[in-house]
């Protein structure tokens, strides 16, 4: 074999090595990362803490949601966000007669509808309940949420079903005016939309993609815990029955794939509904906090969901808004996680 053969032979194998190590190297690249082969802990943290700083445990399975703090039983309707009827009966009616007269359906077009009841033993408004008895109810219906404002039909959809439940517990109802109900309504629809504010961070890889369980394990590493839909994450409130403080999507196809492992994800969302938590849980700080932890032991980078790398000046400027927005909302009364505005703002 002469020089030049053996040269163009070691020239043509080396180019299949380089080949080949290019072709493992892609394929390398492109296999998404893998959740560690670790037992990590999954439970609800109230802050955000650092992933290394959490030491793998075995996970104890206890029922602790009847120790959680609960939620402050109040009655649902309020002048403020409501339009409310009286209905005065002759004589009490018991829980059960009262909740037999309500309606199948508790929404009024897209507004909820609900019916309390005055207790004959305290003098206080409640929820109907079984066992107990009124000496009066009240009937209300949502002037606004996020789907709009009460119209002229809802409010005479709302007279049906209030007349209807007055008959079968023999009482009568006292109505306010449509017009000004629906003026009302209008009004402040426009200040809800003008104070809505649902925030929401894309983190993005910067290499590898990820699996849906390297995902799942380094948002539980924060407190994240799975929620009811796939491809859903939560932090949970301190307070069981409340809002999650954020909520972490990503594929919901990926996250119900035969093989989750295989699924590759380039991007996942952080969000944050604003009104609807309190901000003495300092939510959007909690936000900021995560999005910057994941990306940065995730390799990847917080945008907006454009492809726009959002940096630590745009940050603190959406941190002064929010400032603003709330004490726009305690203005009027709105507070953001107060129960009505989670209500209006739902």
């Amino acid at each position: 074999m002469s020089s030049l053969q053996l040269s163009l032979a070691a020239v043509g194998a080396l180019t299949l090595g380089v080949v080949v190590l290019y072709n493992y190297w892609t394929s390398q690249k492109n296999v998404p990362r893998q959740a560690d082969p670790q037992i990590e802990p999954v439970g609800a943290a109230s802050d955000v803490q650092d992933p290394q700083a959490v030491e793998p445990t075995e996970p104890v399975l206890t029922d602790d949601f009847a120790s959680l703090p609960q939620p402050e039983r109040k009655p649902q309707l309020d002048a403020l966000i409501d339009v409310i009827a009286t209905i005065e009966v002759d004589h009490p009616v018991s829980g059960d007669a009262a909740l037999a007269a309500l309606p199948v359906t508790r929404r009024v077009g897209t507004k909820p509808f609900h019916v309390e009841g005055c207790s004959d033993l305290t003098g206080q408004w409640e929820a109907l309940v079984a066992g107990r008895r009124y000496s009066a109810f009240q009937a209300g219906v949502q002037l606004a949420n996020r789907v709009g404002a009460l119209n002229n039909i809802e409010f005479s959809e709302f007279v049906v079903k209030t007349q209807a439940f007055a008959d079968a517990v023999g009482g009568t109802p006292n109505f306010s005016d449509m017009l000004e109900e629906v003026a009302r309504a209008r009004e402040l629809d426009q200040f809800a939309s003008a104070h809505d504010a649902q925030l929401s961070f894309t983190l993005c890889a910067r290499a590898s993609a990820w699996s849906p369980g390297y995902i799942q394990q380094h948002a539980a590493r924060l407190g994240f815990v799975a929620g009811v839909i796939p491809g859903r994450m939560v932090l949970p409130s301190a307070v069981a029955g409340l809002p999650p403080i954020l909520s972490l999507t990503f594929d919901t196809q990926a996250a119900m794939a035969e093989d989750p492992a295989l699924s590759a994800i380039r991007e996942f969302s952080l969000s944050l509904d604003v009104p609807q938590i309190d901000r003495e849980d300092k939510p959007f700080e909690r936000l900021r906090e995560a999005a910057r932890l994941l990306a940065e032991h995730m390799d990847g980078v917080v945008t907006d969901g454009n492809g726009q790398i959002l940096g630590e000046q745009v940050l603190d400027q959406i941190a002064n808004d929010l400032q603003q927005l709330y004490d726009a909302l305690a203005a009027r009364e709105l507070s953001a996680g107060t129960p009505q505005a989670r209500r209006l703002f739902s």
